[in-house]
Parts: C-alpha cells; sequence; structure tokens
C-alpha cells in the first residue's frame, strides 16, 4: 500500500507530500519529549544526589518494587489464566455471565480498591466487627489478624485490578485454537491437568506474557495503592524526592531506574515469546467445544471464576455504595459538581486530541515510503509504557522553563503578566494524558488501517483525491467503530489517571480521581464514595463496550 500510494503522488506537488511526514515527526517528537527530558535531567542534575539514593533508599524502593512485581505476576498470572481456561474449555454453573464478569474489575481503578479493602478489613471494618461479635472478642489483644497496610495487601489489590489484563488475552488465546488439537490430546490419553499444563499453557504462553506484562507495567506505575497500604516503591520514590526533598534531578535518577525496569519488562516480554510460532489449521478448523462438568468440579470451577470478579468488582462497589449511603449529601457537595466538569473537560478534550494526533501520525507513515520515518510507529508506544509520574516529571521542568518565558516576553511587550498560561491551566495535564495513552490509540488505529483492503483508497486516490480526502471519505467511514471505541478508552483512562493528575494539576484544581484520592487519604470515604462511584461508571462502559466485542 505504502508503495502504491507514493507512486500516485509522485506527480503531487512536494508541499503536499511535505505536510504529513513533518507533522508525524513533530506528533512523535511530542510524545517523546518527556522521555528525552528525563534522561537530561538524570545525567545533568543541579545537585547529584545519585551516590546518596544508592546508599540509603533506592535499593528499598527497588527490592520493594520487585517483590511487589513478583506477587502480582504470580497471582494475576494464576487468577487471569486459569479464569480464562476454565470459560473457554468447560461449561459450568453461571459460566455464560461469569465470562463478561470477570472483565469487570478493569473499571475499578487499582486506589479505590485499596480504600475498599481497608475499609473493610480494618479493626472497625464489617469484617473483624462481625468476628467479634460473633466470637465474643472485646478487643484486638483477643484474636490475631493479618496487617491490613502492608505489602501482601498491596499485591492482593494491584492482582484483582490487573488479572483481567491477562484473562482478556488468555482467552483470545483459547478461543483462537483449534478444538481438534484439544481431541487429538484427548484421545492420546491427556486428563484435564495434562491438557492444560501440555497443550493449552503453551499455546496460549506469548498472550499470557503479554498479559503479565501490561499488569506489571500498571504495577510500577501504580501511586495510590501503595501509598495507601505504606509500601514504598520507586514511584512514591519520585513523590518523595521531588516534592518533599525539592531534587528533581534525584527524582529523574528514580525516574530513569523505573524506564530502565519497564524497557526490561518489555524485553521479557519478547524473550517470553522466543520464536514460538502457533498457527490455525485453517477456517474449516472447528473451535473449541467446552466440556460439561460433572460433580463437585463444577462448583469449585464456578468459585475459582466468581472470586476475581468478588473481590475486585463486587467489593470495591459494595464498599462505595454503602460509603454513599451513609452519608447522601455528599452527592450535592459543590467539589463534586466541579472536579466531575474538570474530569469531563480536560479527560474528553485530551482523548480527542491524542485520536486525531494518533489518526495523523499512523495515516502519515503509511503514506511515507522513508524507512527510518516508519521507525517511529514502535517508539510512540513507550509513553504508555511509562508511568504517570514519569511522565509528569519529564513535562513539568521543561514546560515550566518555557512557561516563565513566555511570561516574561508578554510582560516585556505589554507591561502585564499573563500569569502560568501552560503549567497554571489544565494544557499540561490534558498534554501528559495525550503522552501516556498515546500508545493505546496508535495501536487501536493502526489495526483499524490494516483490516481496510489496500484497491479502495487506491481507487479514491486514482479518482483525484487528495491523501487527505482519502481519509476522510474512504478510511474513517469504515474506521468508525475502532475509532469511537478508542476514543471511549482512552477517555476512560484519563479519568482513571492519577499520578500524573496530582503532579500536573492547576492549584486548586480536582478532578474525580484527585477528589476520591485527598478524601480517601483524609479518611473521609464517604465523601469520598460519590465520586469513586462515578469513575467506576464511566469505567463500566468502556468495559461493557470491551465485552460486548469479547461475545461468542
Amino acid at each position: 500500500m505504502t508503495k502504491h500510494f507514493s507512486q500516485l503522488d509522485a506527480d503531487a506537488p512536494r508541499l503536499r507530500l511535505n505536510l504529513w511526514t513533518p507533522g508525524a515527526l513533530l506528533i512523535a517528537a511530542v510524545v517523546l519529549a518527556p522521555i528525552g527530558s528525563i534522561i537530561w535531567l538524570a545525567f545533568n542534575p543541579v545537585e547529584n544526589i545519585w551516590p546518596h539514593l544508592m546508599a540509603t533508599v533506592l535499593p528499598r524502593y527497588l527490592m520493594t518494587t520487585v517483590a511487589l512485581m513478583l506477587g502480582v505476576a504470580v497471582l494475576s498470572a494464576a487468577m487471569g489464566t486459569g479464569a480464562a481456561w476454565l470459560v473457554s474449555q468447560y461449561r459450568f454453573p453461571g459460566r455464560d455471565w461469569l465470562a463478561y464478569a470477570l472483565l469487570f474489575p478493569l473499571a475499578i481503578p487499582a486506589y479505590v480498591g485499596a480504600y475498599a479493602l481497608v475499609d473493610f478489613l480494618d479493626y472497625a471494618g464489617p469484617l473483624q466487627s462481625a468476628l467479634r461479635v460473633a466470637f465474643g472478642w472485646t478487643s484486638a489483644r483477643d484474636y490475631w489478624f493479618p496487617q491490613t497496610r502492608s505489602l501482601w495487601a498491596a499485591v492482593l489489590v494491584l492482582s484483582l485490578a490487573l488479572y483481567p489484563y491477562v484473562y482478556l488475552l488468555a482467552r483470545a488465546a483459547y478461543r483462537e485454537q483449534s478444538g481438534c488439537t484439544y481431541e487429538v490430546a484427548r484421545a492420546l490419553g491427556c486428563g484435564p491437568w495434562g491438557l492444560f499444563l501440555r497443550v493449552g499453557l503453551p499455546l496460549a504462553r506469548p498472550a499470557i506474557a503479554a498479559g503479565v506484562a501490561l499488569a506489571l507495567m500498571e504495577t510500577v506505575a501504580d501511586y495510590g495503592t501503595v501509598l495507601h497500604f505504606g509500601v514504598q516503591t520507586l514511584t512514591t520514590g519520585i513523590f518523595s524526592t521531588w516534592l518533599n526533598g525539592g531534587n528533581a534531578g534525584g527524582a529523574a535518577q528514580i525516574a530513569g531506574v523505573i524506564l530502565l525496569l519497564i524497557l526490561l519488562l518489555m524485553g521479557l516480554e519478547r524473550a517470553g515469546r522466543g520464536g514460538a510460532r502457533f498457527h490455525k489449521l485453517g477456517q474449516s478448523a472447528r473451535p473449541i467445544a467446552p466440556q460439561a462438568m460433572v460433580g463437585p468440579r463444577r462448583w469449585l470451577a464456578s468459585v475459582f471464576c466468581f472470586l476475581p470478579f468478588a473481590g475486585g468488582f463486587l467489593l470495591p462497589v459494595g464498599v462505595m455504595l454503602a460509603s454513599s449511603l451513609r452519608a447522601p449529601e455528599g452527592w450535592l457537595a459543590p467539589g463534586l459538581i466541579s472536579a466531575l466538569i474538570n474530569t469531563l473537560v480536560v479527560g474528553g478534550v485530551a482523548a480527542i486530541a491524542t485520536i486525531g494526533a494518533a489518526l495523523f501520525l499512523v495515516y502519515a507513515l503509511r503514506l511515507s515510503g522513508i524507512r527510518i520515518v516508519r521507525w517511529v510507529l514502535p517508539l510512540t508506544l513507550i509513553g504508555y509504557a511509562a508511568p504517570g509520574a514519569v511522565l509528569a516529571l519529564g513535562l513539568l521542568i521543561p514546560l515550566a522553563a518555557l512557561d516563565h518565558r513566555l511570561a516574561n516576553a508578554v510582560l516585556a511587550l505589554t507591561g502585564r503578566d499573563p500569569g502560568l498560561l501552560i503549567t497554571g491551566t489544565a494544557f499540561a495535564l490534558g498534554l501528559a494524558y495525550l503522552v501516556r495513552f498515546f500508545g493505546i490509540a496508535q495501536g487501536a488505529l493502526d489495526a483499524a488501517f490494516g483490516r481496510v483492503s489496500p484497491s479502495l483508497p487506491m481507487a479514491a486516490r486514482s479518482l483525484g483525491r487528495t491523501a487527505g480526502g482519502a481519509l476522510g471519505s474512504v478510511y474513517l467511514p469504515l474506521m468508525r467503530g475502532s475509532v469511537l471505541t478508542a476514543l471511549l478508552v482512552v477517555f476512560v483512562d484519563s479519568v482513571k489517571e492519577l499520578p500524573a493528575t496530582l503532579l500536573l494539576r492547576p492549584f486548586n484544581y480536582n478532578t474525580l480521581s484527585t477528589r476520591v484520592f485527598e478524601l480517601a487519604s483524609l479518611e473521609r470515604l464517604s465523601e469520598a464514595a460519590p465520586a469513586a462511584l462515578v469513575v467506576m461508571a464511566v469505567g463500566l462502559v468502556a468495559v461493557v463496550v470491551m465485552a460486548r466485542g469479547q461475545r461468542d
């Protein structure tokens, strides 16, 4: 397709050709600029505290982060892969609705799950209160209960929030496999465990590895959950070093360690796939026919699939609903309305800008025949892999410097101080959302472009359409569903994003996520619950759209 387009444009004015490639390079530069800023700050700090970090807090931050990642990797892989295998291979009570309900925890931000779990399990929570009443205990000295604010609790909450990444990809991998493979394995004497360990697991390994990698990237990026549980990770170290210690260079150095960890994760994910290639036998191959479970095993399968859904979705929703009912006046609080408006505006504008930029970039790179330009596309995925706190640090320092220069220039020309036009408004926050979630939009739109037959835009170009005309009259009508889905997903992720929002929001500017964080941190969960429920409702819309695309 690229070669055809290049030939069609051979006689076009050079100016027309030059509008797409420079624009694509400019968008890519904006997306990659925060990463470059972090690297520059890390190697050129005003005060180099790297030796101090290495001798004091950095080893602890790193070890805690690695321990958290290992726990989340094991637990999310077990829940996601096990549930995907069961709903793909067997019929058991509740299987049809659980197949979609297992996706619902994607709608719950992990920090909301943390607030709900602490409220439920704490000394004054309903579980321990019920135990004291049931057994006649009068104080905490009468019985032992695991520490709620701890590393294990953070692992549990993050796993319950992130296992759907593994479940979604593993289930798709199982559904694409041929039923003949399993029939042959059964004929050769493989039992249920043999089928899973010797056939299903190896065939789905690339998808499972990709899902676990996504879950771990989100684990590294998390701030609200680990802070609530008192777990010190690399991300909390960025906040402490920058905001409490006032050392942006030291924070950038910690952010550099996070980037190295992310790159290592991406490398391990690719290495995990190795050179393995698994192909379908053809369109005529029979799909997997789920086998009916009998006896107690069918109820065990139902319980196994229900528990992640209950812990990751029902518990947070139930706790937040109960908390909001205790203080219904919170729904009318002025702060909630302003936070909702701010969220809709900045999230909506950022989502539209992100989709527009991704659409332009992907289309421009498909038009370009220059090989080096086409290398830009995979590089822009780094923004999604980088945590929000890292991107916020990479954006705020250069934007603040630019902001002060603009203000000084306007003051010199007009005699009036305009204030901070970039960092003093929601512009920087919207830019952070664009960079953070550009990879989602880019991946979805690149796949959508690939599904359009090359003959259609070629016919439009042969009839005199320009490149932009072919995009508007051919591609966009055929890609409308993918564009709208990507727009919704980017908007929902913007609504849920916490670290970047905390660092880049203007003074006295709250979104739903920061309102939940601030009130819950002050133990005012009843006031935080309405905002949390709105965030979850917005996320649930995206999950329902996704689940509709996963129907058998």
